[in-house]
This record gives structure tokens, C-alpha cells and sequence, in this order.
């Protein structure tokens, strides 16, 4: 599989002021995978190693943080030394040792250049729950999200690299030809119902077998609750499945509002909150607060009481959810509902894995609802988010009559199209398409 981020890896091997990187992201999302098949392709040498698999290596982080020492160490381990400049060397789950996180600042310091990747699936819960045992190496490494294939990456998984490379390409003031349109929301159907998760892409894109997609991601989702047993406290564990498989329940409601109370009754927020915040240091689930008032920073205006619940992955919600794969393709109004879900999942985590900051959605009274509000540069831009063609915005133009954005998204099945008005500018762009809005903004 072609993933995006090989380019920042191989821009970071010939960087003059390389730092270590630590590569972060949800179990299973591809990060393993990524750096053995960049180090095999651009280095002479991969030196691998994974706490989680071999107990002897955090011995070698036990006594003094020497890297010469370290890589030694290393080296008698694997029986085969680790050479600077010509191996690429990869701690594996980091997370599990914290010296060896710390020894990144000295790697950094005194053995420039080793190249020296890490990978962590919970390090944001590591971190965290290590508080003052860890001495993060703050300014001394260069930090990588990885995330589930995006869109375009599954395009390119599919072998539409033309028709990504069209799409790639496209001008600002051009339509996509009406040629391809069928092809491209075929593809995003068929990635609403497989998400992003490597495996499952393989397994669908070889067998096209919707049963094999299951059984993976319901595999999948019971190792992310193995991981609740294994790295969450006793009294934490049966929080986090409670907030977990509350979550398909909470965005099906009406106003979407996720409410503590609902997750388990007589539930309060203190009860809850640490956990929710630890399924989010994971990466497995999204937080997007309310604005009523969309100004810079967007941040300072955010109700932290009033907030939704999106997972990282469209295809393990649609699965958590027990959404039938061939519904996905009816758009009829029975299934309009959890397919507006989808779909508002599906934009969340395009936009997130394309470089913008965490959105916000707008909601003014019981009257009108924006479901994304994201903040580029001084813009604050308004996001509709729409499941069909031909559909109207009611909220949208609410938003737009009150705060007259310079331009505001409508992003359906419709095809790219600009149009003003006395409230300013509106770009509809397809869902397909909204990877590259930052392109177009």
C-alpha cells in the first residue's frame, strides 16, 4: 500500500537538522508496517526492535542513557552492529519503556546521525499516566501522526492512481468530468463501509468478501478493548467499554450531544471524564466541542460542556453500529440517518488526517446546526456537511446571514461548483474531494 507519509519520511532521511522521530497513531493504523518498508527501500540496514515482544530490551534502557552504549547493546542483541547513516534503527511500542523515550534527547544530542524512529500505539495514555517518571524529550524529536488510510490513500490502495493523480491535479475552477463521478462515489461507498484500517482495505480490495471485512474489524475492535484490560487501572476499565459502546447510541440521538448520564444511569461527568479522556489521548475517538460565537481563536470560544463523539476510523463505527454494509449503497430515507452519521464521521476524519486542527461544530439555540467549524489562519470557516446530492442548507445560510464568512463548505455528492451572494461565497465540493480543501481555500 502507498501511504502519504512516506514522503515526510523521506524528506526527514535527508534533513540536515534530523531529529528522531516518534510515529504516532492507533494500533493497527499501518505504523510498523511504514517504517519497515521505508527502511528497506532507502536504507542498507533495519535494525528492529519491539518492547512489547521482547523483554530483554528494556535492560538495555535500564542503566545509564550512554547511546554508544545503547546502540552496542543493540547491536549484541540483533548479532549485527548498528551502523550511523546506512541502518535505519525502529523501537517499536515505545510507549512500554520510558528510558527509552528519554534516551531520543541524547540519540538526538550526541548521535545525529543514526537515523532513529519510534512507533507508539497508546503514547499519549504513556505519557500521561507516567507524569512525573517520564522525562519527555521535549524540542528534541520530531513528532508524526499516522492515522487510518485517508481517502485518497485507499484510492490509491484500489490502483486508481490516475484518477487520484486526476484529482490531484484538478484546477480550482474545473469540474470533475462526469466520466469519472460514478467511479469516485462507488469508491467512497465502498470506504464507508471499510474505513481505513491497512487490513481491512487489503482484505476488500483482494476478495471483495463483506464478511471477511467484518470478522476483521470486529477483531480489530475487541484488541482495542484487550488494550482497556491491559494498559487502563482495574477501576478504569469498565468506564472506558461503558463510554465505548455508548458512543454509536449518542451520535444516533437527535442533537448528537454526548451526556454522561446516558452512557450508565446515575452517571455524572466526574464520574466519567478521566476516562473519555484517556480513549482520547489513544487516538480511537474524537472530541468536537460547541461554539456559539465562531471568532480567533476559535478555541476560546468553546462550551467544554457541550461536545460530540466521533471514532477515528468511519468503517469500526459502521461496524460498532451493526450497519449493514449493502445499506450503505440505499439512499433511501430509512437509512438516512446513520448514513448522515457516516458521512459526518467519514468528513471529521478527511479533514483531521489533511493537516486541520481539531474542527468545532456551530449550533445557535435549537435552531440552526453547522456541523464543522474549522480555523485557517484568520478565516473561521463554516463546514456543512450533506450525505446526498441536490440538498439545501438551511443552517448554512443561517450561519452565513449572521457572520458573513469570506466562504462557507457545503460538501455532498455534488460536484464542485462556486457561487456568491450578498452573504459571500460558497464552495460546494464532494465528499470525495475534501482531502484537498485545504487546496482550495
Amino acid at each position: 500500500m502507498k501511504r502519504l507519509i512516506y514522503g515526510t519520511l523521506l524528506e526527514w532521511k535527508e534533513s540536515e537538522d534530523r531529529k528522531p522521530v516518534i510515529l504516532e497513531g492507533i494500533r493497527q493504523c499501518g505504523k510498523t508496517w511504514i517504517l519497515k518498508h521505508f527502511g528497506e527501500a532507502e536504507f542498507k540496514d533495519v535494525a528492529y526492535f519491539n518492547f512489547e515482544y521482547d523483554d530483554r530490551l528494556q535492560k538495555v534502557f535500564d542503566g545509564d542513557l550512554n547511546v554508544s552504549r545503547i546502540i552496542k547493546d543493540l547491536g549484541i542483541l540483533r548479532n549485527k552492529s548498528i551502523r550511523p547513516k546506512t541502518t535505519l534503527l525502529i523501537l517499536d511500542e515505545i510507549q512500554i519503556c520510558p528510558r527509552a523515550i528519554t534516551s531520543l534527547k541524547y540519540f538526538c544530542e550526541n548521535l545525529p546521525g543514526l537515523h532513529i524512529t519510534a512507533a507508539g500505539s497508546l503514547l499519549g495514555v504513556a505519557v500521561a499516566q507516567m507524569g512525573k517518571n517520564i522525562s519527555f524529550p521535549v524540542g528534541k524529536v520530531q513528532m508524526l501522526k499516522m492515522y487510518p488510510l485517508s481517502f485518497p490513500e485507499f484510492l490509491l490502495a484500489k490502483d486508481e492512481e490516475l484518477l487520484y493523480g486526476y484529482l490531484s491535479d484538478l484546477s480550482h475552477d474545473e469540474e470533475i468530468s462526469s466520466a469519472f463521478t460514478g467511479r469516485l462515489e462507488e469508491a467512497y461507498r465502498e470506504y464507508l463501509i471499510t474505513g481505513g484500517m491497512p487490513e481491512v482495505v487489503s482484505s476488500w480490495i483482494n476478495n471483495h468478501d463483506i464478511v471477511a471485512v467484518e470478522t476483521i474489524q470486529s477483531e480489530i475492535l475487541s484488541d482495542y478493548e484487550k488494550d482497556f484490560v491491559k494498559y487502563a487501572s482495574v477501576s478504569e476499565f469498565p468506564k472506558l467499554t461503558l463510554i465505548w459502546n455508548a458512543i454509536p447510541a449518542q451520535l444516533a440521538k437527535d442533537n448528537q450531544k454526548f451526556i454522561f448520564s446516558h452512557v450508565k444511569h446515575g452517571m455524572r461527568a466526574r464520574d466519567l471524564e478521566d476516562s473519555l479522556q484517556w480513549l482520547i489521548s489513544a487516538g480511537l475517538i474524537y472530541k468536537v466541542g460547541k461554539i456559539e460565537r465562531p471568532y480567533i481563536p476559535v478555541t476560546t470560544y468553546a462550551d467544554t460542556t457541550y461536545f460530540k463523539i466521533y471514532f477515528s476510523d468511519v468503517g469500526l463505527l459502521r461496524r460498532m453500529s451493526k450497519f449493514p454494509a449493502d445499506v450503505v449503497f440505499d439512499t433511501s430515507s430509512l437509512t438516512a440517518d446513520m448514513r448522515g452519521i457516516l458521512t459526518e464521521n467519514f468528513v471529521l476524519t478527511e479533514l483531521i488526517a489533511n493537516g486541520f486542527q481539531r474542527p468545532y461544530f456551530w449550533k445557535s439555540g435549537g435552531i440552526a446546526e453547522v456541523d464543522y467549524i474549522i480555523q485557517e489562519g484568520i478565516d473561521v470557516i463554516p463546514v456543512e456537511v450533506k450525505s446526498a446530492k441536490g440538498t439545501r442548507s438551511r443552517s448554512l445560510t443561517e450561519y452565513r446571514k449572521k457572520y458573513r464568512p469570506t466562504v462557507a463548505i457545503r460538501t455532498s455528492l455534488n460536484n464542485i461548483a462556486r457561487h456568491s451572494d450578498e452573504y459571500g461565497e460558497v464552495l460546494e465540493m464532494p465528499l470525495y474531494l475534501i482531502w484537498r480543501l485545504k487546496a482550495y481555500i
